[in-house]
């Protein structure tokens, strides 16, 4: 049984998800036919980057606010291997955070459903002379407020 790498509180809103759809290429794959696994961050950068456009919250977003959002924690889980052609959905869910971060899991299935690939990432907010900003930004902060009322459900 995995853990649960963002535990919630009772209160906090469900997590905010998209999906999207790849294909592994041949530049992806090593010599065993099967993508290479430094390549799983870009399958969760994709997913990452349509969570944040289907939201408002894309990264030309946050630099139009003067915030910078750098990944601080990448981690995943290998439980099977894509191969070279193999069609996938990769999952991105955002959870909430009371932090001036960002929590998103991923899930990566092939066609049929199984899991092949799970991991998250952490990233940290900071203005743009590089300071850690520990409190939400307004433009986020308003962001919070429409989740948390259930208007982006």
């Amino acid at each position: 049984m995995k853990r649960t790498v963002f535990p919630t509180q009772k209160d906090d809103p469900a997590p905010l998800r998209t999906s999207v759809s790849r294909r592994a290429r041949f530049e992806e794959t090593d010599m065993l036919g099967i993508v290479w696994h430094g390549r799983y961050a870009s399958y969760f950068e994709d997913a990452r980057t349509a969570l944040g456009e289907r939201y408002g919250i894309g990264y030309l977003t946050f630099y139009e606010h003067g915030v910078l959002a750098p990944i601080k924690q990448l981690h995943v889980d290998y439980d099977r291997p894509l191969r070279f052609q193999e069609e996938c959905f990769v999952e991105a869910a955002l959870h909430w955070s009371d932090a001036a971060r960002i929590n998103i899991s991923y899930t990566i299935t092939d066609s049929g459903g199984m899991v092949m690939t799970t991991g998250h990432t952490v990233q940290v907010m900071l203005d743009r002379d590089h300071n850690l900003l520990l409190v939400h930004p307004p433009f986020y902060a308003r962001f919070r407020e429409r989740w948390r009322s259930g208007e982006l459900v």
